[in-house]
């Protein structure tokens, strides 16, 4: 089952709870798996990885990556406002369904 998320990719986020929250982190939303409830966002969650060298020449060794954190640790930052915000939705004449931010109504 498919579960809906509330942010989509490219979208700018802040982390509301978890080791990266007391520095208040913001970030872009690489990627998002709706099917774990997870996103990865750009420079938060930083984890360390052990590389192997694929090819010769190529050099192995500790690479920092950033790692998936749950979608309900983030919230959206609002472009207009440019605080974290809760979305909700519109429906404008046409029938299309907008994202609306819920502290200063605009839409995104």
């Amino acid at each position: 089952m498919i579960k809906k998320i509330h942010v989509k990719t490219g979208d700018t986020v802040r982390v509301i709870s978890g080791k990266d929250s007391a520095r208040k982190a913001e970030g872009k939303v690489l990627q998002v798996s709706p099917k774990e409830g997870k996103v990865i966002v750009e420079g938060c969650n930083m984890v360390t990885k052990h590389v192997k060298p694929r090819r010769q020449g190529e050099q192995g060794g500790i690479v920092k990556a950033e790692g998936a954190m749950y979608a309900s640790k983030v919230m959206l930052v609002c472009p207009k406002c440019n605080k974290p915000t809760r979305i909700g939705h519109s429906v404008g004449k046409d029938g299309s369904k907008k994202r609306v931010c819920k502290k200063c109504s605009a839409e995104f």
